[in-house]
């Protein structure tokens, strides 16, 4: 069979699976569409929060990105890895045993205050359309290769199959639909990795077969190595960014992660703070599987690409190839018209790759704005782990696993963020300061049109996004950095922080944030470009700036808060409370 056949298979057969889910665990209660009713198992929340965790930047883009960056792209596997330890050791058992459900919650009741939950509600709505965007992306470019549409059209499927799920069954439809979409993207990403390292290295385990050796005796990150500097790359093992870069890169990552609303919200959906612990640890162990295999994914697909490609005569380029140039996410310009692929350091393009209907001469695919440098190719890093088992000739049906195992991870994701935006619109704004005596229907009904009406937004951001989706993803963690990490660690370990220090805080660290992800990454459409790294404030990447971002708001939330009067001593006696261990079984009640 073809591999779009058993793509429509695979996919066919998960979706139904997800769809099934949905209708047998519909939401009858707020309760349920919001915390899935308080009773998952710590098994299935540990299962559903990995699943949730392990977005398309997960999936598809942090091999993408290791893949082409090499030892620089190891600050993804350190800030993700690390944030989440961070998050459930140190945040998430006090914000269980606290009892709110949202962050705006904890926010609003901690620093007694509409204005905080009204920023707490902004906030969360800035990072999760950010990060969503990322994941729309990420099912457009799976539909996009695998179903042979557009990925305009592969968005716009995408977010009805989310809104499907998340529609009828709220948080106890995701959860549950999460425990069968991690154990799809896990088959999905182990398979082919198993495969590929076994024809590389002869070993069955793909993280012991980074390391091993090739047919011809040395080892496989030598011969990267020796790759890449034939090529005028930088030595795949070196880095090249600065330490400071580096440090910074990855403590955004690991306060961004503590700080995403859609990660904390899991731990509320088990009975207690016992089992909240549980489920963290049982999902870090879930995760890693994932995470330590795609150094080794990275390694595998880097290499056979460029023994795929490089100065390889276009005509007797595989399939593959072809068929990832319709999507526009690979491309080859004849610069030197010797009829071969010249992949060497440098641009194939200025800017924004644009791709003329004309073909060329040998029946490639020509670049609108081609650059002068020599290298003729260009490649979206977003495709190698869903090329990877085309390019090592894997069967038709491993192939057809990844497109299924990348839509699980993309629309898990998007699920549980799209709950976010749903429960800060319906609960935390409407119920808690627009519309106090709302019905617990009316309440349930603004959740579900927030959804339908987040849906919308969402997929405009995937089929016009900022990027590709790692740089997205991780400029959402920045945002959540700089504006909840520190009102909700301040909000645990200091008695003192008031209502002005925490709204001060955010506010400042949102927008600095978002001031400078404009002006150094994205830019304004139509009123001005980006700044270039040269420009950069401290050598500080757009994506470790949410470090600078959350000291300034630490800064300003301590010095405000000692300026201003103490918070009430009730607020002062939950603090100390939600710090005692002890007695912590059952949460109150929300």
């Amino acid at each position: 069979m073809s591999v779009q056949l058993w793509t429509w298979i695979l996919v066919g057969i998960t979706f139904a699976l997800y769809f099934g889910i949905a209708i047998w665990a519909r939401a009858g209660s707020t309760k349920e569409f919001y915390v899935a009713g308080g009773g998952v198992s710590p098994l299935a929340n540990g299962m559903a929060t990995a699943a949730d965790w392990m977005s398309a930047a997960s999936f598809i883009s942090m091999a993408g990105i290791i893949s082409f960056a090499g030892y620089d792209g190891s600050v993804y596997l350190m800030g993700w890895t690390g944030g989440y330890v961070l998050l459930a050791l140190l945040l998430a058992p006090y914000l269980r045993k606290f009892g709110k459900f949202t962050v705006p919650d904890f926010i609003g009741d901690r620093y007694y205050s509409n204005t905080a939950r009204t920023v707490a509600v902004i906030c969360a709505l800035i990072v999760s359309f950010t990060y969503v965007a990322g994941q729309m992306r990420g099912v457009g470019i799976v539909f996009s290769q695998f179903l042979q549409v557009e990925i305009t059209t592969g968005v716009v499927i995408g977010m009805a199959v989310v809104l499907v799920f998340a529609f009828l069954g709220g948080m106890k439809g995701i959860t549950y639909t999460q425990v069968a979409q991690y154990c799809v993207l896990i088959f999905a990403f182990m398979v082919p990795a198993i495969f590929i390292s076994i024809q590389m290295t002869g070993n069955i385990i793909p993280q012991i077969g980074m390391g091993g050796r090739v047919e011809d005796g040395t080892y496989l990150l030598e011969k990267l190595d020796s790759l890449h500097t034939q090529l005028g790359f930088k030595e795949y093992t070196e880095g090249t960014k600065s330490t400071w870069d580096v440090f910074a890169i990855t403590l955004a990552l690991m306060a961004g992660t503590a700080g995403l609303p859609h990660v904390i919200v899991r731990f509320f959906t088990v009975p207690n703070v016992k089992d909240a612990r549980k489920s963290a640890g049982l999902a870090l162990l879930l995760i890693a599987i994932l995470y330590t295999t795609a150094p080794a994914v990275s390694v595998f697909a880097r290499t056979n690409l460029i023994e795929t490609v490089s100065n390889q005569e276009y005509t007797a380029l595989p399939q593959w190839f072809k068929n990832w140039e319709d999507t526009g996410l690979i491309a080859w310009s004849d610069k030197n018209g010797d009829g071969k692929i010249q992949y060497v350091n440098g641009e194939a393009t200025t800017g924004k790759p644009e791709f003329t209907e004309a073909r060329g001469a040998s029946g490639e695919r020509l670049i609108a704005n081609a650059s002068a440098e020599t290298n003729e190719l260009y490649v979206d890093r977003d495709i190698m782990v869903l090329a990877n088992p085309e390019i090592a000739q894997l069967p038709a049906w491993v192939i057809a696993l990844v497109a299924a195992g990348g839509l699980a991870a993309a629309l898990s994701t998007a699920a549980g963020l799209l709950l976010v935006i749903s429960t800060s619109v319906s609960h935390d704004l409407i119920k808690k300061q627009l519309k106090p005596n709302i019905s617990e229907k009316g309440e349930l009904m603004a959740a579900r049109i927030s959804i339908f009406v987040a849906i919308i937004v969402a997929g405009l951001f995937g089929i016009y996004p900022p990027g590709f989706v790692a740089a997205v993803v991780a400029l959402a963690f920045g945002l959540a950095a700089a504006s909840f990490f520190p009102a909700i660690v301040l909000g645990i370990f200091d008695k003192r922080m008031n209502k002005q220090g925490a709204i001060s805080g955010m506010v400042v660290g949102i927008i600095l944030m978002l001031f400078y992800m404009i002006r150094f990454k994205t830019g304004l459409i139509g009123v001005m470009e980006p700044l270039p790294a040269s420009e950069w404030w401290f050598d500080t990447s757009p994506e470790g700036f949410g470090t600078v971002a959350m000291t300034v708001n630490v800064i300003i939330s301590v010095i405000v808060s000692r300026l201003t009067p103490a918070p009430p001593e009730s607020v002062q006696e939950i603090v100390e409370h939600i710090r005692i261990p002890s007695g912590a079984g059952e949460a109150q009640s929300h």
